[in-house]
């Protein structure tokens, strides 16, 4: 069997068993469902890894039987991904054994978290499998949001994978929005300073005279305002991760003492002269090129070459256009779960997308669906909707046939096509209110497509021209007049 769309399903409960293999299967998997008595027989007859994730359910519910049975899963295939149904993980389960579970859902679960599940799982899987081939024997981790199937964010998840638990200086770059930050906590979460602090400092948002303070502290007295004595962020970040962004903003007389401290690993307070020791992992990222810096006198070569020990540079969106099906649908789903409303990009709007340049990234991209969830809440978003410069009409010639290229989670739901007019949310939404803001938008689309002719506007509303005089009058709409002669 091939391992690429079989997933292994292990539930106690037939019906449960039955129903989350219904809809996987619904999704284009094949599914294996057993019941925990029987799950070793099952693997038998797959070669080793033939699966590409294991969901795990109900069976005995005592916390030592879980941590058999995990045990013996880790033991048949530290490449296959688990996902826990249903109930939490016991909070004594050895954290060598929860490395392998990449996601916990609830059940009744929605297609939605089972595609990123599923999805999680690919990557996990693609992980374990190159650090396998290379020989290495570290355990594999999910990064979680550095979501992407291209090259390039494959190349920056097995970098994280070979320095992540390694107690050297990384040096982020990349430009703004690409996600520099999210690559530090992931660093830090995945290192054995995960349990101690993560400190952020932006060093171009605090003014130079206050930096030397808020890096390293100051004694009570030290200056003007100093009442009390204060930690740093270096004192604070103590035994875990200082991340320096934007560190190409750093002063000189700064980046001065800053190398002193990575070389001596100890500071010392403004205004005080104790030597305080401190041991922090460095992750400096900027969106600036440094080695021109370093030409221009901008920056010290030998700093540079104590954070420089091991670069990983982020992709700009625009050179992986593949992964913005991908990225839409988790910036989605994360204002979902956060309640911050939802919408549906028709498979036209996702391809005039793809087409767009992204100078601001991934920020860019999470301000425009903001922006659309409020315009369109819980509506289905085509290219006409879409702000002029995201607009790229030449996607709509592209629309049929591509909806079944980008996740079912943020097209429109039932057939996917652009016609498909709402979802309903899940926690259900006043219809009247609805329907008066999409009607509102309508009118406002046609008008604006007829430069504000009113009677061109009926006529593609298909409506009489007094009435859409009406409509306008009460939603406080100008109104425009064409001279008929």
């Amino acid at each position: 069997m091939d391992a690429a769309d079989q997933v292994l399903i292990i539930e106690d409960s037939q019906q449960r068993r039955h129903d989350l293999s219904t809809i996987i299967e619904f999704m284009g998997y094949r599914t294996r469902a057993v019941s925990s008595a029987y799950w070793e027989d099952a693997i038998k007859e797959s070669d080793k890894g033939g699966f590409c994730a294991l969901f795990l359910g109900d069976f005995l519910q005592a916390e030592s039987s879980m941590q058999g049975m995990i045990a013996r899963i880790q033991n048949w295939s530290g490449g296959v991904p688990v996902i826990r149904i249903a109930d939490p993980l016991p909070e004594n389960l050895q954290s060598s054994l929860r490395r392998q579970i990449i996601a916990r859902i609830d059940w009744p679960c929605n297609r939605s978290q089972l595609l990123s599940c599923l999805h999680y799982g690919q990557v996990y899987r693609e992980q374990w499998r190159q650090l396998h081939q290379t020989g290495m024997n570290q355990q594999v981790e999910l990064f979680r949001g550095l979501v992407g199937k291209s090259d390039k964010v494959r190349k920056v998840r097995a970098s994280m994978a070979q320095v992540a638990n390694r107690d050297v200086n990384v040096m982020v770059t990349g430009e703004s929005g690409t996600g520099k930050e999210l690559v530090a906590r992931n660093l830090h979460d995945h290192s054995h300073r995960r349990d101690l602090p993560f400190v952020p400092v932006n060093c171009g948002a605090i003014p130079n005279d206050l930096l030397e303070s808020e890096l390293f502290g100051h004694e009570k007295g030290a200056f003007t305002g100093a009442v009390n004595s204060r930690k740093g962020r270096f004192e604070l970040a103590h035994g875990g991760t200082l991340f320096l962004d934007e560190i190409g903003d750093m002063p000189l007389h700064m980046q001065v003492k800053l190398l002193r401290v990575l070389q001596e690993r100890t500071i010392e307070r403004v205004g005080g002269s104790e030597q305080i020791a401190v041991d922090v992992r460095i992750i400096a990222a900027t969106h600036k090129n440094l080695s021109e810096m370093i030409e221009s006198g901008e920056f010290r070569e030998d700093l540079y070459y104590r954070l420089n020990v091991f670069p990983i540079e982020m992709p700009a969106l625009r050179d992986r256009p593949e992964d913005i099906p991908l990225i839409l649908n988790e910036l989605v789903s994360a204002m979902e779960k956060q309640s911050r409303g939802s919408i549906r990009l028709s498979s036209a709007a996702i391809m005039s997308l793809c087409r767009h340049d992204w100078p601001g990234n991934v920020r860019e991209m999470s301000n425009l669906l903001e922006r659309l969830a409020i315009m369109y809440p819980y509506g289905v978003v085509g290219v006409q909707d879409l702000p002029q410069n995201f607009r790229h009409m030449e996607a709509m010639a592209d629309d049929d046939g591509v909806a079944e290229l980008f996740p079912d989670s943020i097209l429109p739901a039932g057939s996917g096509k652009v016609d498909d007019l709402a979802i309903l949310p899940v926690g259900g939404l006043n219809l009247k209110e609805f329907l008066t803001r999409l009607e509102k938008s309508l009118i406002q689309q046609a008008l604006s497509d007829c430069n504000s002719v009113v009677a061109r506007a009926a006529d593609k509303l298909q409506i009489r021209r007094t009435t859409l005089v009406e409509k306008m009058r009460k939603y406080g709409l100008h109104r425009y007049e064409e001279t008929m002669r």
